[in-house]
């Protein structure tokens, strides 16, 4: 890889970066301007749940999916386990471990919510994108996913 070739992947990594910050922040703010709409972390904590086998996740597997700390993660399922969002439940061959289980109620928030994020979604993301550009993005980043081991034996 020669030196214009790095640049190039330096500078799609740092627009990444950029990008990623402000669209979250601007999303997150539209959904809670409109109303109704659950804050985008507690958002992707259920929709993480719901598309899990069983609609359950042990918590630490839950904070690496929503790249939270495990005490920034028990914090969040506490917050959602009071709003009857989501419920824990002991791990029984692990007393040290936690289920996070999505509830009815967590199932009814996300698909109310919905509206208001995929419309700030399209409006901030998506209507910029061509259907080509968004495969490209798709494959791309399904393949670093899929390849990159993220040091961790998951």
């Amino acid at each position: 890889m020669n030196e214009q070739d790095i640049k190039m992947q330096l500078n799609a990594w740092r627009l990444f970066l950029l990008l990623h910050s402000k669209i979250i922040d601007v999303v997150d703010r539209d959904i809670q301007q409109q109303g109704g709409g659950l804050p985008l972390n507690h958002y992707d904590v259920l929709i993480e749940l719901q598309v899990a086998p069983n609609k359950r996740l042990r918590l630490y597997e839950l904070a690496k999916r929503v790249v939270l700390s495990r005490s920034s993660i028990t914090r969040l399922v506490d917050t959602l386990e009071k709003l009857s969002l989501l419920q824990r439940e002991p791990d029984p061959e692990d007393r040290r471990g936690a289920y996070a289980i999505l509830t009815t109620q967590g199932e009814q928030a996300l698909q109310a919510s919905w509206p208001l994020y995929s419309k700030a979604i399209m409006q901030h993301f998506g209507h910029y994108l061509s259907n080509e550009e968004a495969a490209i993005i798709s494959q791309s980043f399904s393949r670093i996913y899929n390849e990159e081991q993220f040091g961790d034996a998951s």
